[in-house]
């Protein structure tokens, strides 16, 4: 069952400047002015990760490109965590800021970033121990796993600078301010992706160090860009920077503990289904060879651009319904639901349209005019892109949900739409349809999440439950 959710008083807390205030205005514009530079924020972020895996695959070759896409699901397993604990912090400094109490945003955003230091070094320690034996339950193909376990371990240094400018971001959303990680994150995707060949290929006075300069690239990049965020925030006294006295808020407290990791956990675990899924299904991949391993891998980087509004869209909505939950303005709530998932729908449906039209040559931006594997990429395409319209539209309902603290619905439906659906077709359909199956198991699985999100959604108990259990501070 979840916890009561809390918040504090907007009648006698302290009144914060009205920049970042998400509770007035026109919903769906104010709504797609804050997701946009977070959209542009992710899509710098998949351009910087596709023009990387570029490189990777120009100057190294397939066996290095299918070694990066078997790491990538291993992060993207690690950042799970990281992400549920941030999406806490960007509710609870959002429903605080709704409510106008700045203090108690800065105690949540401190609780948070300090709390997100102490579980990345732990991670940044036990994954380069145990980097090995995470990529033996993966099975990469044997070309590629020396290469795989190089990259690894090197991209696992790197996670507390990572983590740290995830929860910054983060929480500085939640206080209405999606301009300001945009700035930073621009900045660390250039240098990204100009030192990327630079250390590959040990150009100029650079030392020529192959896969693991992807990584050391990276590792700079980010370093940089997190170092002048939190130079930004100081010198522009945003509402979130701590001083002083408020510099304590850095230790995790009891009250704010138990919110962001009793939300945190639950919403990080939605990932983890997510990450699972996607574990189990890249080994059902790796076992159809190395081409359609190469395939799959590039086609993961093409597809991160569709599911980049959902992403943004689903945030905005998280923090702007987070703030009217703190402000009491919940009138307006279904409003920016149903905004939300039109907005991403037009948005998403725009993308899938020009990446089935110019499919050919983004995928040989990857893997090469020559490579077999473009002819295999772009069959799975057609099969399965269709899976993003109605997940995308799950996600941005999930926002919602997470704003009123509601954790457990999303991960029932991703539980049933992930596993039970994707892989009940995929191994019933599998003897029929041979690799098809595994293709068109994700538009069966998306479809049922978005009918198990609606029914949850419109039954409309959840609210009223939730809203019974807020208790003001």
């Amino acid at each position: 069952m979840d916890a009561p959710t809390t918040f504090p008083d907007a009648d006698t807390a302290p009144q914060p400047p009205r920049r970042g205030d998400l509770t007035s205005g026109p919903i769906r514009r104010t709504l797609l002015l804050f997701a946009l530079p977070t959209l542009m924020g992710n899509v710098l972020q998949s351009l910087n990760a596709s023009i990387n895996t570029v490189w990777i695959g120009r100057l190294l070759g397939e066996a290095a490109l299918t070694a990066t896409a078997n790491c990538n699901i291993v992060m993207f397993l690690v950042f799970a965590a990281v992400f549920g604990l941030s999406m806490a912090t960007t509710v609870r400094v959002g429903q605080s800021f709704g409510a106008r109490n700045i203090d108690a945003a800065r105690r949540s955003f401190g609780t948070g970033v300090g709390l997100c230091l102490i579980v990345s070094l732990v991670v940044a320690l036990l994954g380069w121990a145990l980097a090995p034996q995470l990529l033996a339950l993966l099975r990469p193909p044997a070309e590629s796993q020396v290469l795989a376990l190089t990259y690894l371990r090197v991209i696992f240094l790197v996670i507390p600078g990572m983590t740290l400018t995830v929860m910054i971001s983060m929480g500085m959303r939640g206080s209405g301010d999606a301009r300001t990680p945009l700035y930073f994150q621009i900045l660390t995707a250039v240098l990204d992706v100009a030192l990327n060949p630079l250390l590959i290929a040990g150009i100029g006075p650079f030392p020529q160090l192959g896969i693991a300069g992807a990584a050391v690239a990276t590792a700079i990049a980010t370093s940089i860009g997190l170092g002048g965020m939190i130079g930004w925030i100081y010198w522009r006294d945003l509402p979130l920077r701590l001083r002083g006295r408020e510099l304590r808020y850095l230790i995790p407290a009891r009250e704010e503990l138990r919110f962001i990791v009793g939300k945190g956990l639950p919403m990080g675990a939605q990932m983890l289904v997510i990450s699972g899924a996607g574990l189990i299904f890249i080994g059902l991949v790796n076992r159809e060879g190395l081409v359609t391993a190469a395939a799959y891998g590039a086609l993961l980087q093409i597809w991160n651009y569709i599911q980049m509004p959902s992403l943004a869209i689903g945030a905005a909505v998280s923090a702007m319904v987070a703030q009217h939950i703190g402000a009491r303005r919940e009138d307006r709530v279904d409003r920016i639901g149903i905004d939300g998932a039109m907005v991403n729908l037009a948005m998403t449906g725009v993308l899938v349209a020009l990446l089935l039209a110019f499919d050919t040559p983004a995928l040989e931006l990857f893997l090469g005019s020559g490579s077999p594997s473009v002819a295999v990429a772009r069959h799975i395409q057609w099969l399965s892109i269709w899976s993003y319209l109605p997940f995308g539209v799950t996600i941005v309902l999930f926002g919602t949900l997470r704003a009123y603290g509601v954790v457990m619905t999303p991960i029932v439906v991703l539980l049933a739409s992930m596993y039970a659906v994707r892989l009940g077709f995929y191994w019933l359909a599998y003897p029929a349809m041979g690799t098809d199956a595994l293709w068109l198991s994700f538009v069966a699985g998306s479809a049922a999440s978005l009918a198990l999100t609606l029914y949850a959604y419109r039954r409309g108990t959840w609210r009223k439950t939730m809203a019974a259990r807020i208790q003001p501070i």
